[in-house]
């Protein structure tokens, strides 16, 4: 598979799982309010150096697990009954109440690159969801396990990343003052996103693939 295409993969699928309204994000917006354009970008790329860094552990897990095709069947079935229920939450359960006001203290350009860092480390979720959709996209044939396509892919991941990010800090004032319509919507995109995702794990459970 080229390598400009397994960079796309990485980037989308690394962006749709910084959609969803979350630490990361929330005070990268608000890093860019109190203080600036440049810091919320500064934070953004601390965070995103880890992202880079979770994503490769993710593939190297990946490629131990590829290995072993029973623990892989479970734990996609693990995933499917996870994304169904992710689903289910904000499609039918998830309300629209604003999200709490995360406080910026003044920090420099460095502190504000390590405190990126540091929330990023400690959100381990990157991990685990990386490591299943790259064991997915090489089941479909659209990835290998050679160095080459790993730092790509994980450059694609953090590049994700930081464009969703990036997003937030850039639209952060509309998305807080939207109406409570707008903000349900959000949450149908979030749980119509997680319910493709669902319905391609069931596939590959069918397909034994």
């Amino acid at each position: 598979m080229n390598i400009t295409v397994i960079f796309f993969l990485g980037l989308i699928i690394a962006l749709v799982g910084v959609v969803p309204p979350g630490l990361l994000n929330m005070t990268a917006a608000k890093v860019s309010l109190k203080e600036g354009y440049s810091r919320g970008v500064i934070f953004s790329l601390g965070v995103c150096f880890i992202v880079f860094l979770q994503t490769y552990i993710a593939a190297m897990f990946a490629r131990y697990l590829s290995s072993h095709p029973n623990t892989v069947e479970i734990l996609r079935q693990v995933a499917f009954v996870i994304f169904v229920l992710i689903t289910i939450y904000f499609l039918f359960v998830a309300k629209s109440n604003p999200k709490p006001d995360v406080e910026s203290h003044a920090k420099s350009k460095p502190s504000r690159f390590f405190q990126g860092m540091f929330l990023s480390a400690i959100n381990v979720f990157p991990i685990p969801y990386q490591a299943y959709m790259t064991i997915t996209i090489t089941g479909f044939g659209w990835f290998s396990f050679d160095t080459t396509n790993i730092v790509s892919y994980c450059s694609g991941a953090a590049t994700g990343t930081f464009v969703m990010l990036y997003v937030y800090i850039f639209f952060f004032d509309k998305i807080k003052n939207k109406s409570l319509t707008s903000q349900k919507n959000m949450n149908y995109i979030i749980g119509a996103i997680t319910g493709i995702v669902a319905g391609v794990t069931l596939i590959n459970i069918i397909m034994g693939t």
